[in-house]
């Protein structure tokens, strides 16, 4: 009977040979392999990053900080003759009446447009959720003015609202009532704000999404324990959609806050130009137009877009503030602090 023989490492076999090393594609890789590896990683993560890179360096770095720099000259976008005026144009910003006055409207026209906005969305929302026949046709329905383009929309309601040929005045006469100016003072802020609900149809989606989301065993039991459907609505859909609401506040503002619609509507589709914005309509990025465009005010125009960027951080600061303890998470945002129980109502 054989027996093997136990040799050592390195040392020589019975036979004189000694134990052969791993080679290459036998073991670990060796110091070049794996640098090679790690250079094709990173060539490949710079090939797919490169141009969002790029994208962002040229069409959102260069231009905010070229547009900083304008807002500390008085530069008027045509000739070289600028100047170095330091803070002098924010000082005018936080001063001037008329930006003042255009500030204050746009602060108002937020306030009311995005909860508007906001409301129609949940109902349409809560709407098409039910259990209804052709529910994915209303639901296509109901979002489709919101792909329509915002020229084309504003453009549209300029026609129906027109004074003299539009629908809205002609369906006032079928009742034997007189046409309305309804793209003058005191009628044209609220023309805008109509125009602001036709795209309640991306409310309704993110809304739709949330309401997706709630588990249906929550509505069983209350229906159990008798809760009707308003108890159900307001202890049970809203708590749990409350962040889908936050998201929409949120950015409602941002966009609310930035409205170019005014101006949109006092198009001129003939080619005769662009007639005059309604004194209520005269927003804040309206200003900010007249001042570019009109006026040939560079640097008091970026001045005033840079005050507007720090108003939204501030609103959105502020915000966030006050939804702590209003916003229900099924998972806590802050998993680093010490947990405290919470209800759905967020407390």
């Amino acid at each position: 009977m054989s027996t093997e023989q136990i040799t050592a490492p390195g040392a020589p076999s019975p036979s004189g040979a000694t134990a052969a090393r791993p080679g290459p594609g036998t073991g670990a890789p060796t110091g070049r392999r794996r640098s090679s590896l790690t250079t094709r990683r990173a060539f490949s993560f710079y090939v797919f990053a490169g141009p969002w890179v790029l994208g962002f360096l040229a069409l959102t770095a260069f231009p905010l900080g070229y547009a900083l720099w304008l807002s500390l000259t008085n530069s008027d976008g045509l000739s070289n003759n600028s100047r170095f005026v330091g803070l002098a144009n924010y000082r005018e910003v936080l001063t001037d009446p008329e930006t003042l006055a255009s500030l204050a409207r746009t602060g108002v026209f937020t306030a009311i447009s995005v909860p508007l906005t906001l409301a129609a969305g949940l109902l349409l929302a809560v709407l098409v959720n039910q259990p209804i026949r052709a529910r994915g046709l209303f639901r296509t329905l109901l979002y489709l003015p919101a792909v329509v383009p915002p020229v084309g929309a504003a453009l549209t309601f300029k026609l129906i609202f027109d004074r003299d040929s539009g629908a809205a005045n002609g369906f006032l006469d079928a009742l034997n009532i007189d046409g309305v100016s309804w793209l003058m003072d005191p009628y044209a802020r609220w023309v805008l704000i109509t125009l602001t609900l036709w795209g309640a149809g991306n409310a309704m989606i993110v809304s739709l999404a949330g309401l997706q989301d709630v588990p249906k065993e929550l509505y069983e039991a209350a229906r159990i324990d008798g809760a009707n459907t308003w108890q159900t609505f307001t202890r049970i859909t809203l708590p749990l959609l409350s962040p889908v609401l936050f998201f929409q506040v949120i950015t409602g503002i941002i966009a609310a806050v930035q409205s170019f619609l005014p101006l949109l509507i006092s198009l001129d589709p003939t080619p005769r130009g662009v007639t005059a914005v309604p004194e209520g309509n005269y927003l804040f990025m309206i200003h900010v137009f007249a001042q570019y465009f009109a006026n040939g005010r560079y640097g008091y125009a970026s001045a005033m877009l840079w005050v507007l960027f720090l108003i939204i951080i501030m609103i959105t600061y502020l915000v966030f503030k006050l939804s702590k303890g209003a916003v229900f998470y099924a998972v806590d945002p802050e998993p680093d602090k010490p947990s405290r129980p919470r209800t759905l109502g967020g407390k």
